[in-house]
């Protein structure tokens, strides 16, 4: 508990720091970082000893330059470039694999790379897209604070309330009043930034979208955790990493903002904020 606490106290205003002080470049450099990491940590619990290395690095290359392509307004071009060159490098190994009776390379395994090197980077684009906005950095935040009220909530509801457990297999300790605890926490936080950052901007502020963004976005961050955590129960993964001492690796941190950021960019390009 020691080490999560501290490392917690550390990093996240180091993060905080990087996401509104620099330009959105440092944020989307940090971005990368995270969904390369990401893509290692997916492919080591899903694919250990069934991807050839010439996949990881496509996967892993892929994941850490998606987000840039989302910075430098690359656009759709880019992510077809992109899913092109990990579809067919991962298909031409577990082709070669085949032929050559080495590695069993399975479709699930050629997958997991679309999924770590495609679709991980394409979700944590959003909080680079966020950041790019007008008024980017309350946005940016918004998302990724959002996803922190969200799981405090549940746990305290689900500490203090939970009576009725075991909605799912993946995650049984988690309980219905746990579940609502985060839904109603993510709205009230959701209302309040607005209030807050509208005080701070000096700008008004359409509550509409936020209430919307803490309704969906917390319904994104526990769908996020629930579906990672079923790759974990999948595979017998405990976590994903050990980079973060405590809080194991970066998708164990992340997961729930790479279901929530692209939800709450939806939202805010539909129903501008500000």
């Amino acid at each position: 508990m020691a080490k999560r606490i501290i490392v917690a106290v550390v990093l996240m205003p180091a993060m905080l720091w990087i996401m509104l002080v620099p330009p959105p470049l440092a944020w989307t450099a940090l971005v990368c970082f995270i969904s390369a990491m990401a893509a290692f940590e997916l492919l080591r619990a899903v694919g250990d000893g069934k991807t050839t290395l010439p996949m990881r690095v496509v996967t892993i290359a892929a994941a850490a330059l998606l987000p840039f392509g989302s910075w430098a307004g690359l656009g759709t071009a880019y992510v077809n470039l992109l899913s092109f060159v990990v579809t067919a490098g991962c298909f031409w190994c577990a082709i070669r694999a085949y032929d050559e009776g080495g590695v069993k390379i399975g479709f699930s395994h050629v997958l997991a790379c679309l999924f770590g090197g495609i679709i991980i980077p394409l979700a944590l684009s959003a909080l680079v897209e966020l950041r790019r906005m007008d008024h980017g950095k309350y946005l940016v935040l918004l998302a990724v604070l959002l996803t922190f009220a969200t799981d405090a909530g549940a746990y305290f509801a689900g500490v203090s309330l939970g009576r009725h457990k075991g909605v799912t297999r993946v995650s049984p300790n988690k309980s219905v009043e746990g579940y609502i605890g985060g839904f109603v926490s993510g709205v009230v936080f959701a209302i309040a930034y607005g209030i807050v950052a509208s005080k701070i901007a000096n700008a008004d502020v359409n509550l509409l979208p936020l209430a919307l963004c803490g309704l969906f976005g917390a319904l994104a961050t526990e769908v996020g955790d629930l579906a990672f955590s079923f790759i974990k129960r999948q595979y017998g993964v405990k976590d994903y990493g050990h980079l973060l001492p405590g809080h194991g690796g970066m998708l164990d941190r992340f997961d729930s903002m790479m279901f929530c950021g692209p939800v709450v960019l939806f939202i805010v390009q539909c129903l501008p904020v500000f």
